[in-house]
């Protein structure tokens, strides 16, 4: 006989579609394991099996089959062709028992489709879909699940065919994509390897790989993110997520960014810094500036050169080149060093 399904959902063999779904809505939302941080894995066991009976028992055909046969009569246990692996991914049966083969499907699906949209929106699993963190996030699931099964409740009976529920999504992949800060100001093209798992003509994984080409765009900032729409791995009933590259800046060796603006930190001598000095700066795209400052240079001054700094949206807008100036002090001075600066300050 094998597993004893009407056991597993606490109903007797004589139980009608209602004492069915009564059974499953509390077994599934006491076994699900977002409901179960602490035991996962048992509770993971216990709530496949319990969709699967509910999936077997609620069908009119299937529950015929194992009443007669069992669970081995339900499933058989010869190796599928490829057109009945397709078959399999289609969810579909034949009509007489000799050429009849059941499927189990994803618990998450069944729990899916019983709870309606909310459902899917509570449910995740180990391919792919996006769970909340923390105790609230569970209980804004379950309330969502709780929700939606009152609503099916509800509503009317009507003579259409619900049609299948939609593939649900993983969640997008994010990696970083280290950029120098020459690539941000100019622009760059890059180009990434990745590898993913695809089904081949037989329904089966295997291994691909592809190349992605990637246009940095001059001004980009950390944080910017480059989406390619279902590149992620290919799962049967799931669409396959999205590959998010986020644009990460390297540090530089002269340059500091601010924004759109650009910070060189120049270091002076306390006689530059009271007698003017001459700031020369390479930029980015390999340009040479010549700074000249005549004024006095104050400890944590800055000077700004306008339209120096990094592109904006604006192709005739720039931001700042700043200049920040730190002035080195003399470790010591002589008793004639110091005679001579008291006289040249105006000193006593």
């Amino acid at each position: 006989m094998g597993v004893d399904y009407y056991n597993v959902l606490k109903v007797n063999r004589n139980a009608n579609e209602d004492d069915l779904k009564k059974s499953y809505r509390r077994m599934a939302m006491k076994w699900h394991p977002d409901k179960n941080p602490t035991s996962k894995k048992e509770a993971e066991a216990k709530f496949k099996q319990i969709s699967e009976a509910y999936d077997v028992l609620s069908d009119p055909q299937r529950r015929q089959i194992y009443d007669q046969y069992g669970e081995e009569g339900l499933k058989s246990t010869d190796l599928p062709t490829a057109a009945e692996t397709a078959a399999q991914q289609q969810r579909s049966y034949s009509s007489s028992h000799s050429e009849f083969r059941y499927y189990p499907r994803d618990a998450e699906d069944i729990f899916a489709e019983f709870f309606g949209e909310s459902g899917d929106a509570f449910g995740g699993g180990s391919s792919g879909r996006t769970r909340g963190d923390g105790a609230d996030g569970v209980g804004r699931r379950f309330r969502s699940a709780e929700a939606g099964s009152q609503a099916n409740r509800k509503t009317p009976p009507t003579n259409k065919k619900t049609p299948p529920p939609a593939n649900r999504k993983a969640p997008a992949i994010e990696s970083k994509l280290a950029c120098t800060l020459e690539e941000l100001y100019k622009g760059a093209k890059k180009k990434m390897r990745i590898s993913r798992v695809v089904p081949d003509d037989f329904g089966k994984p295997k291994t691909v790989q592809e190349i992605l080409k990637i246009d940095i765009k001059p001004g980009w900032k950390r944080g910017t993110k480059i989406t390619f729409p279902e590149k992620g791995n290919q799962e049967p009933g799931v669409t396959p997520a999205d590959l998010i590259f986020v644009v990460d800046e390297k540090p530089h060796s002269v340059f500091k960014r601010d924004g759109n603006d650009l910070i060189v930190e120049k270091k002076v001598s306390l006689i530059d810094a009271l007698t003017g000095l001459t700031v020369s700066v390479t930029t980015l795209d390999g340009r040479n500036l010549t700074i000249p400052v005549l004024d006095i240079v104050k400890p944590g001054q800055e000077i700004v050169i306008p339209n120096e700094g990094m592109p904006t949206k604006d192709p005739l807008k720039r931001g700042d080149l700043r200049v920040s100036f730190e002035i080195l002090f003399p470790s010591r001075l002589t008793s004639e060093q110091k005679n001579d600066l008291k006289r040249v300050l105006g000193g006593s």
